[in-house]
């Protein structure tokens, strides 16, 4: 089968394909050879011989042409030389160990994003995820408290099947910085990666949870673990939907209040750096700039093998090359 593997056969001349363009000469020069060579004869009328029969050799006398030009083509694959090349590739990445920290809060609905918070956010990390496939990434979400949605992998399906799953109202509301920033250091202190991240998305103010935030972030420091922070939500007030006592849902406008001062605090003692989104495309720059900023190592080491293949290509046209002489000296002797 390594013959007719195409997709790994290369050839090393394969300026000798160039000779295939004098087939259609050969062809011509052979027909107009063989029609000079045939004897003629002139009769009065051809009604005597409507009734005899075309030998089979006649019929079959394409086969010495065919002959020919079937060992001219394989010869000319031949000097071509074929080759069968194998790439053996080995990949060694350094990859990073990413956690991603995403406030499921209440406010996270508001609608100042499409369709709103929580949707924007996953989407776009969803779009961060796929674009890293090397490295491990874990979920956690938070509100009034903290819950790790998925450990450290590197199968992208669980991920991100676990991040579809998320929707607001999966933990008690709140808004626990402090604790999703604590849950998140723990899934990566453990962790033998020379770089290891956080990635903190929140729309508010630190009001619950057993952690204060300065706290957490001194244990991050601690472990050397380097947090982005990213503050969601529109300058002013944005819509919010909010059920009245008929069980209708409303929009009613309601102040953004990120603690824009916290963030930067977390980012910059860690060596990270504080984002604002204040729409979809903001939000996706802002991913776009943290894959540029941490970019694994990938070194990939090629090793190419060659196998000669011209041999039995050559042997098929010394074979028909051969065929023809037969046949043409015997079976067709009498036609040529």
């Amino acid at each position: 089968m390594k013959y007719l593997d195409v997709k790994h056969i290369t050839f090393a001349h394969p300026q000798f394909f160039w000779l295939l363009l004098l087939l259609p000469l050969l062809l011509y020069w052979q027909l107009m050879y063989t029609k000079k060579k045939q004897p003629t004869c002139t009769l009065s009328t051809l009604k005597g011989l409507e009734h005899v029969a075309t030998t089979w050799k006649i019929k079959w006398r394409w086969i010495l042409l065919a002959c020919r030009l079937l060992c001219v083509v394989f010869l000319v694959i031949a000097m071509a030389r074929p080759q069968n090349s194998r790439i053996n590739e080995t990949v060694n990445s350094e990859g990073l160990d990413i956690v991603m920290s995403l406030d499921i809060s209440g406010s996270m609905l508001a609608e100042d994003f499409r369709p709103n918070r929580i949707e924007a956010a996953k989407k776009v990390a969803q779009e961060f995820i796929e674009d890293r496939p090397t490295d491990r990434i874990g979920l956690v979400i938070f509100s009034g408290e903290s819950f790790t949605q998925c450990p450290l992998t590197t199968d992208q399906n669980v991920l991100k099947e676990q991040l579809k799953n998320i929707r607001s109202g999966l933990l008690e509301d709140g808004t626990a910085i402090g604790m999703g920033l604590a849950t998140s250091v723990e899934r990566l202190r453990n962790s033998k990666a020379k770089t290891r991240i956080i990635i903190l998305l929140t729309d508010g103010v630190n009001n619950s949870g057993l952690i204060d935030p300065m706290t957490a972030l001194e244990i991050a420091k601690a472990y050397k673990i380097r947090v982005y922070t990213i503050g969601v939500g529109t300058m002013g007030s944005a819509p919010y939907p909010m059920k009245d006592q008929f069980g209708n849902i409303h929009m009613q406008q309601m102040q953004v209040q990120i603690d824009e001062q916290l963030m930067k605090q977390i980012s910059v003692q860690t060596g990270g750096k504080y984002f604002r989104a204040i729409d979809n495309n903001s939000l996706s720059r802002v991913y776009k700039e943290i894959d540029r900023l941490e970019k694994t190592k990938i070194e990939i080491s090629s090793f190419k093998r060659y196998a000669e293949l011209f041999l039995p290509y050559a042997m098929l046209g010394l074979f028909f090359l051969l065929l023809e002489v037969v046949l043409r000296h015997t079976v067709f002797k009498s036609l040529t």
